[in-house]
């Protein structure tokens, strides 16, 4: 799938995650996070449909996500995990191509509704969520190791 990139004119290519993605996946997640996945995590998800990077112009990984789909409660929900942008292409809409095509993604597999949690700190991806249709659910005390709150924030699907 070729997305275009608002911003920046350029297109943006979006695929299944491949083993020969994951050192760059975790240097986006090194460079995007205080408390980072480890590789392992993001071995465990290879082969998921919901696991997906953008590839820029020059054929690098510019940003990915990890998301799936769990039964709960005779319906099915989607979980967006993780998600991140490399530093040098925030604000091109990398981001939002990810979760537009993650959102797709989980649809086909019968998502009724996509969660997700976000530190309160992260003004930005919980604008980028909004725009997206998710609300605020609940706060989550202490989730993150620094003790700070996550808000579980919620989109349902039609």
């Amino acid at each position: 799938m070729t997305v275009p990139v608002p911003e920046g004119g350029d297109s943006l290519s979006i695929r299944r995650a491949q083993r020969a993605d994951l050192l760059a996946v975790v240097r986006i997640e090194n460079a995007s996070f205080s408390q980072p996945w480890p590789y392992d995590a993001f071995e465990t998800f290879l082969g998921e449909p919901g696991f997906l990077v953008a590839i820029g112009e020059n054929r690098s990984i510019v940003g990915y996500v990890v998301s799936d789909v769990t039964p709960n409660y005779g319906r099915n929900l989607g979980h967006i995990k993780d998600i991140a942008v490399h530093p040098d292409h925030r604000g091109s809409g990398v981001g939002s191509a990810l979760l537009t095509r993650a959102l797709s993604v989980l649809g086909t597999y019968d998502a009724n509704s996509i969660k997700l949690e976000v530190r309160p700190s992260n003004g930005g991806a919980r604008r980028l969520y909004r725009t997206f249709g998710f609300d605020p659910l609940r706060r989550v005390p202490n989730y993150y190791e620094n003790d700070e709150d996550a808000i579980v924030m919620i989109c349902e699907l039609e």
